[in-house]
């Protein structure tokens, strides 16, 4: 058997490497566990552990963590699999796998490829009402799609906010929610946005100053705005396509492409194309003079 584990979800990505090791010593022991680090060790001792015989064990198992970033195991991984013995599982353990090399794609036809990336914020909110309810705490699916808006769809910090707030209390509610955790900047930035094209103006700017106060550099700011500019500006031009089209046509992720698409039903052509430049021009004026960035960036949320 050899395995790729692939893909940018590093929770479930962790959590299947964990599960095939565990049942693997389980039936053949700790000592029949091997693991190379392909940054860490050199190509011909990765190579030698995949073709050596099991020690004191029926079989054994080696893991290969990032074996496409060594240079020379890359180029050589056609043999490598080719002579690998009966009695050696491996598991490829590929978290940032680049898809347009041979490496990728000899792994990809020549291994079992199992690829974890990022879930639906919908199917994260479930996710998260099923693990708050393995551990005997109520959290109402409401409630859950509130905490994934709010700190973003990356499942190891959502599992490590759920910790948090199992911990507080036996029932998760919005108060608790807000109480103990922070939200992502993004998630901050769209808000403002939001408020500023719902004609919301001194909220958009409390947003803005909220951002400061945590020591948010206006640079970094408008950096995340001109990101949420480009998200809508995509959804914009898709019209009604389905998102999932518009996300694998343009390789943005299919859950900012949604919030964007509710931002960009506010806004006519004629409003987008007049707010990219004006950000473009804020963002060379700062670089190339001494402009005051937080008046400037004030100013702009204002006439958003």
């Amino acid at each position: 058997m050899i395995v790729t584990l692939a893909g940018v979800n590093s929770f479930t990505l962790r959590q299947r490497l964990d599960r095939l090791s565990a049942e693997f010593t389980k039936k053949y022991g700790s000592l029949a566990l091997e693991k190379f680090d392909g940054e860490e060790h050199e190509a011909p001792e990765i190579i030698e552990g995949l073709q050596s015989l099991p020690f004191l064990a029926q079989r054994k198992l080696v893991v290969v963590r990032s074996g496409g970033l060594n240079k020379q195991f890359a180029e050589e991984i056609e043999q490598i699999i080719s002579s690998i013995g009966e009695t050696t599982d491996v598991v490829m353990y590929e978290p940032q796998i680049d898809k347009r090399t041979a490496y990728f794609k000899v792994l990809k036809s020549r291994t079992e490829f199992e690829e974890f990336n990022e879930s639906e914020p919908q199917t994260l909110a479930k996710w998260l009402v099923e693990e708050a309810k393995n551990q005997g705490v109520m959290f109402n699916i409401t409630d859950a799609n509130y905490l994934v808006e709010r700190v973003g769809t990356n499942q190891s910090l959502l599992a490590n906010e759920l910790d948090k707030l199992v911990v507080y209390n036996r029932e998760i509610t919005r108060q608790s929610i807000d109480l103990l955790t922070e939200p992502t900047p993004q998630s901050k930035i769209f808000d403002l946005l939001d408020a500023a094209f719902g004609g919301h103006k001194a909220r958009a700017l409390e947003l803005y100053e909220q951002q400061r106060a945590q020591k948010v550099e206006p640079q970094a700011i408008l950096a995340m705005i001109a990101w949420q500019l480009q998200q809508i500006a995509v959804a914009k031009m898709a019209g009604n396509r389905p998102i999932t089209e518009v996300s694998r046509d343009s390789g943005m992720k299919q859950y900012p492409l949604r919030k964007a698409r509710n931002l960009a039903d506010q806004l006519s052509d004629k409003d987008l194309k007049k707010m990219v430049p004006e950000a473009l021009n804020i963002d060379w004026r700062g670089k190339t003079t001494a402009l005051d960035m937080d008046e400037a960036l004030k100013n702009y949320i204002i006439s958003l």
